[in-house]
């Protein structure tokens, strides 16, 4: 039997994990991309503006997670293409999200935001409102199959200000 293979994935690029846990895990072929919030990965601060600006910054950062791990948002391409870069189309696919809201009422201002990252060939989706998320409105988070690995994105929108 095979070995499985596990690679942590981790970028400068996007807030490092505040905890015991990385910013992604490839497994096989498969990459969990932990939850991602509106923080700016360079003063460690939440994004001001409120919860589309946290969903973008959010969205963002998964996409840095995504780049460092040789993936992007691009759900569906050209076979053309695929044959050029010897991909399947089901290996270069965001599978599944789930968008984490403070507040459900959000919902709506946080889908505009995300159609704007996912324009086609849309992953599955659940979104829950989870009132007592620390420090933010939104948290996102996915699956995605990439190149040789599947990626999964968890989203999770936080609340908009930090509380003190």
């Amino acid at each position: 039997m095979a070995a499985i293979v596990r690679r942590i994935i981790n970028t400068s690029k996007a807030p490092g994990a505040i905890g015991p846990y990385s910013q992604a895990v490839v497994v096989d072929k498969t990459m969990y991309v932990s939850g991602q919030i509106g923080m700016d990965p360079v003063s460690g601060q939440i994004v001001p503006g409120g919860v589309t600006d946290e969903a973008t910054q959010a969205l963002v950062n998964m996409g840095e997670i995504l780049k460092a791990a040789g993936c992007d948002y691009t759900n569906g391409r050209s076979m053309q293409s695929l044959r050029r870069a010897g991909l399947e189309d089901a290996e270069r696919t965001v599978v599944k999200t789930t968008v984490l809201l403070k507040d459900i009422n959000d919902f709506n201002a946080v889908n505009e935001i995300y159609k704007q990252f996912f324009r086609s060939n849309f992953p599955a989706r659940a979104a829950y409102q989870a009132a007592a998320l620390p420090r933010v409105s939104v948290n996102l988070q996915s699956n995605r199959t990439c190149s040789d690995h599947q990626t999964m994105l968890r989203m999770s929108p936080l609340p908009h200000k930090l509380q003190t």
